[in-house]
């Protein structure tokens, strides 16, 4: 079975991409980011969806990304709510959280000797992040076998993104395709007292669209239905 490293937010996508992963009979070594965001109740999902799929490690990661700020999800900026549809990048993109990302998942597939990394980024229904687009993946797998000890010795490294053309509604039908129990993962920016998502921030407002538009019950606990 191949190794691969995946980026586990704790999310329905990176949980569909878990699902997907296992499915497709990889040993799965996950990745959590502690970085300072506001909704760090997603770190417990995702351990909790670790263990459930059984992976080979789980680690999480501390950095703080707070030390910058730039964005709503680490500072105390207001996260933006009932945002109007195509008005530009908004203030929760955090400044090269994916590069971050993917950078240390890189260097933790070299030390396993692993050559598959995968991230659960989507571009179609999403918020604008720049670096969740095609250019970028297909730009870091090029940085990551021109970079790295291994690849210059002969192990190319991989980079999956199987959502990447996926519509939200697409994720919620996969999710049910792999028997995945989607309330055990969380999207919510700004979580509320609770166990409520609010339904107002992007990431919920993506989430009930999905599985509205997909016909699949929605398990979520939204504070106020999207």
């Amino acid at each position: 079975m191949p190794r691969a490293v995946l980026l586990l937010s704790g999310g329905l996508d990176s949980t569909t991409l878990l699902a997907y992963a296992v499915n497709e009979q990889y040993t799965v070594h996950a990745m959590t980011f502690r970085y300072g965001q506001r909704h760090a109740v997603e770190i417990d999902a995702a351990r909790r969806i670790a263990a459930l799929y059984g992976v080979r490690d789980h680690v999480i990661v501390d950095i703080n990304l707070r030390t910058f700020g730039g964005s709503a999800l680490t500072s105390d900026v207001a996260v933006p709510k009932d945002r109007a549809d195509d008005v530009g990048i908004p203030i929760t993109y955090v400044p090269a959280r994916n590069t971050i990302f993917l950078s240390f998942a890189l260097a933790w597939a070299e030390v396993l000797g692993a050559s598959e990394i995968f991230i659960g980024v989507n571009a179609l229904d999403y918020s604008g992040y720049p670096d969740c687009r095609p250019a970028f993946i297909d730009g870091f797998a090029a940085l990551a076998n021109l970079a790295t000890k291994a690849a210059v010795e002969g192990q190319r490294f991989t980079v999956h993104a199987p959502l990447l053309d996926m519509t939200k509604a697409d994720i919620a039908v996969e999710a049910s395709r792999l028997g995945l129990d989607a309330g055990l993962s969380w999207s919510c920016y700004d979580p509320q007292p609770g166990p409520s998502h609010c339904g107002a921030c992007d990431a919920c407002r993506l989430r009930a669209k999905g599985f509205v538009e997909a016909g699949v019950a929605d398990p979520t606990i939204y504070a106020v239905r999207p």
